[in-house]
């Protein structure tokens, strides 16, 4: 994620009884999301690396060039003196012969000097008749007129970024910075919660507009669940606001748009792909199952500060919030970057501003990874959705709709996509299908 400073990494502590947590008995104690199943190593995790101060940055000086040349050598190289020393006349060959070879290479010498000399009176003449071009001599092109092609990268940047904010938030004894964008003229902020954590627990925060303006904001509320919040700039009206797009018809390999604050560097605007969808990710970085996210894998630079700010379809249309990077090496992008949906992002918003509070999907039942693959039921809570659908302890879900379940994660990550009320169709491992009708419970904060 992008938290500036590694005190100001302030993790969300998972709220007991909430559903879905992972059942060590059933998954064998594997963890997903990066978290090692076993050995002293563990894999590497998703980061949400701290933002290094200005003028700090890591990784110290560029190293040297792996394609720098060596040094060039005399003109008589290795090869040159072997075949001197072959050739060099005996005591009984010297004489004419060899004064002859030395003036033959006198001469050679002195028909390429008189060639170059020849060329070089040529070249001058030829100048004097006809001047070379030069750029320097060439007027400069007339400034560009009109806007920016549609579809282009310069067009979404030229709607997006008015809208755009950078969100500086102290906490005690720890600052941290990250991103946004405004969905509503009179000072709502999307946002993500790990952004703006240290300010919902006692800390000041200040939005910084596109334009530069100021002004000191609120969180309104948060999901930690899904690494979800919204903010409220204080004092302003006739905000520019962002276009929402969907999510659920997003496609690998379409073209996105990221703009955010990487490294206080606000609007900042980087392009790439989409590479994968329904990437299960823990938000925050907690390694629980109380915050996988499905996430959007994008290729577009994704950096520390970038974290709730928007990507954007080539509409300039969001389509998700940037929350996570894969960091193995504690550094910056390395191609693999993570954004929420905006359909679940919507959702969630929406709740937080009508009711003050999120609505978190679930089944109640907790779940682990199955051996053969596919999530398996633990514990069943009682009068839970699980429960009234005939789920029961030790059953295994390898699909959801049509999505397959790989593991625990998956299904979590799933379900939290879907509003509470909805229907879905899980099939069990021994091909059986259950209808379960998602339930609802308002989301927990610590």
């Amino acid at each position: 994620m992008t938290e500036n400073d590694p005190s100001a990494q302030d993790r969300p502590t998972p709220a007991s009884g909430m559903p879905e947590q992972p059942n060590s008995a059933a998954s064998g104690g594997a963890q997903q999301g990066g978290t090692p199943s076993g050995g002293d190593q563990p894999a590497p995790p998703f980061q949400y690396p701290p933002h290094t101060p200005s003028g700090q940055y890591a990784q110290g000086g560029y190293p040297g060039s792996p394609y720098a040349q060596p040094g060039y050598g005399t003109a008589a190289g290795p090869h040159a003196a072997t075949a001197t020393a072959s050739s060099a006349p005996t005591t009984a060959q010297r004489g004419l012969p060899g004064k002859l070879v030395a003036g033959v290479a006198l001469l050679a010498l002195l028909v390429g000097g008189g060639a170059g000399a020849a060329g070089g009176y040529l070249a001058a003449d030829t100048a004097t008749d006809s001047p070379s071009s030069n750029a320097l001599n060439q007027p400069a092109p007339a400034k560009q007129t009109g806007g920016a092609e549609q579809g282009t990268v310069e067009a979404v940047a030229e709607k997006l970024k008015p809208s755009v904010v950078q969100l500086q938030v102290q906490g005690q004894g720890s600052a941290n910075e990250g991103s946004g964008f405004v969905i509503s003229e009179d000072g709502y902020i999307l946002t993500n919660n790990h952004v703006v954590e240290a300010a919902a627990r006692g800390g000041d925060m200040t939005v910084v507009f596109h334009n530069g303006d100021e002004a000191e904001a609120e969180v309104v509320g948060r999901d930690p669940s899904t690494d979800i919040a919204v903010v409220r700039a204080q004092d302003v009206s006739g905000l520019t606001t962002v276009e929402l797009g969907r999510s659920d018809d997003l496609n690998v390999g379409q073209s996105v748009v990221a703009v955010g604050s990487p490294f206080e560097l606000a609007g900042t605007v980087t392009s790439g792909i989409i590479s994968s969808l329904n990437r299960p990710v823990t938000a925050g970085g907690q390694g629980d199952q109380t915050t996988v996210m499905d996430a959007i894998q994008t290729d577009a630079a994704i950096n520390p500060g970038n974290s709730g700010g928007p990507l954007a379809n080539m509409q300039g249309q969001i389509v998700g919030i940037n929350s996570a990077i894969y960091s193995p090496s504690q550094g910056g992008n390395v191609g693999i970057g993570f954004a929420i949906p905006i359909d679940q992002a919507r959702r969630t918003a929406d709740e937080i501003i009508k009711n003050g509070h999120a609505t978190q999907t679930y089944i109640g039942a907790t779940v682990g990874n199955a051996p053969s693959g596919g999530a398996a039921i633990g514990e069943v809570q009682s009068g839970s959705p699980a429960e009234e659908a005939g789920i029961e302890s030790g059953d295994v879900i390898v699909k959801m709709g049509e999505r397959r379940i790989e593991d625990a994660n998956t299904l979590v990550a799933a379900i939290r996509t879907r509003a509470p009320g909805e229907q879905v169709t899980f099939t069990l491992g021994d091909g059986n299908t259950v209808e379960v009708t998602l339930g609802g419970q308002p989301v927990t904060v610590n």
